[in-house]
């Protein structure tokens, strides 16, 4: 009898894993928020107001359509420079874990997790680019915040049960900063920055540096 539940475990382990992307290496986490802090320090240099606040409302009523332009495009330009940072990095250390592993990087659980997430941030991006041409600088950073957290909590149906919690914490930080605007570079920093390396650095603790130490589904 304990052999038969001991197959069907082993058959149901199977098939759960097979179904869920469980390379995603904690290194990757660490990256990224490295590169979103130091996006975040560039951008709190250009465009500061106060201690940690970027353009609240009130200062940015203040500014003249050439020069609101021109931090339009330092914001697009340095938000693209920081993705593709993250994206790269996060690729790299994904891929060397999974040759690790002997496990094909792109799979069913692969291509599912990309588009899981992959709507959840479209849709965000174009609700960015659609507060910026508004001149709604002070929503951006925020909304960046619910959207990225929004495509994590759809994603992690198809990945380690972790990137739940993650997506839950960007989420809040999100809303809280929708109403405190004045402290939204603050908070987008805390969100993509400080969870990212704290995620980041307790994936690496429980799964890389234990390979033995399988993922939950």
């Amino acid at each position: 009898m304990n052999e038969h539940l001991q197959t069907l475990t082993e058959i149901r382990s199977l098939m759960e894993r097979s179904s869920k992307f469980l390379s995603l290496s904690g290194l990757s986490g660490v990256s990224a928020g490295i590169v979103a802090l130091i996006g975040a320090a560039v951008v709190y240099m250009r465009v500061r107001t106060d201690w940690l606040s970027v353009l609240p409302y009130e200062k940015l009523a203040n500014y003249g359509l050439a020069q609101y332009e021109q931090v339009h495009l330092f914001l697009v330009q340095t938000a693209m420079l920081v993705l593709l940072a993250a994206l790269g990095l996060g690729i790299l250390f994904t891929v060397r874990k999974a040759r690790k592993q002997g496990q094909p990087v792109w799979n069913m659980a692969s291509r599912r997790l990309i588009w899981a997430m992959a709507v959840p941030l479209l849709a965000g991006g174009g609700v960015c680019l659609a507060l910026l041409q508004y001149r709604l600088l002070f929503l951006t950073l925020p909304v960046t915040l619910i959207f990225y957290g929004l495509a994590l909590l759809n994603g992690s149906k198809y990945t380690v049960r972790d990137v739940e919690y993650l997506a839950y914490c960007e989420i809040a930080l999100g809303l809280l900063a929708l109403f405190i605007t004045g402290w939204s570079l603050l908070f987008w920093t805390v969100g993509f920055g400080v969870l990212h390396i704290l995620y980041g650095m307790a994936m690496y603790w429980k799964y890389d540096r234990n390979p033995t130490h399988q993922p939950a589904a």
